[in-house]
């Protein structure tokens, strides 16, 4: 895998259901290393700490491979990288077969692969329709989270290098089907209880479906 463009974000307001909201879904390319933090990409705008940022979110990675299929539904917006609010927009990436847990060096710093992005109404807002938000989860392939294990700078043609295969763990893809698919995979939730790159909270939420 390599990166494509690194892409940051300033403060934009959008308007939903009559108010105001702050978002930093309107992610631009630049031209200079980024700065990946434990808690974030430095200098990027993370408007709601509750479902962005931290350590299972301190960075979002979509696939440049995938932007070809959205431009055909959606030809009239205007595209760029990271239209889909990702810090990097990477070549090759394939949530089949990138895993939770996985370990991945860029340079010299050190990510892992957390959870996949669950699309909300700001996704909406800057597709113009919140129709997206399903055939967005019905596409299944949203990208990757990832914590930062050894915090640095990344830059547009860095490479992605598998270093540490995560053992008994679920795809990506996988993972972001058992979040939505209203049939639970119960195997798939005994696969992901012990594994610590996820959030206790959503492992919790997901063990009750085993009871």
């Amino acid at each position: 895998m390599k990166i494509i463009s690194t892409n940051l974000a300033k403060p934009t307001t959008i308007f939903w259901n009559g108010s105001e909201v702050t978002t930093g879904i309107y992610k631009k390319p630049v031209n200079f290393p980024i700065l990946l933090g434990n808690e974030g990409v430095h200098d990027d705008e993370i408007s709601d700490r509750n479902v962005h940022g931290g350590e299972f979110k301190a960075c979002y990675l979509f696939s440049a491979d995938q932007y070809r299929y959205w431009k055909n539904l959606y030809p009239n917006l205007g595209w760029q990288w990271g239209m889909f609010g990702e810090n990097l927009t990477v070549s090759g990436l394939n949530e089949k077969e990138i895993h939770i847990g996985d370990i991945y060096k860029i340079g010299s710093i050190r990510v892992q692969i957390t959870q996949p992005r669950e699309p909300c109404f700001k996704f909406g807002v800057k597709f113009g329709t919140q129709n997206i938000l399903s055939k967005f989860i019905n596409h299944g392939f949203p990208g990757t989270y990832v914590r930062i294990l050894k915090e640095g700078y990344v830059k547009t043609g860095d490479s992605i290098e598998l270093v540490e295969k995560a053992r008994n763990s679920l795809s990506t893809w996988q993972f972001f089907d058992l979040l939505f698919n209203k049939e639970k995979n119960t195997e798939h939730i005994k696969l992901i209880l012990d594994n610590n790159a996820i959030p206790k909270r959503k492992r919790d939420k997901l063990k009750r479906f085993l009871k």
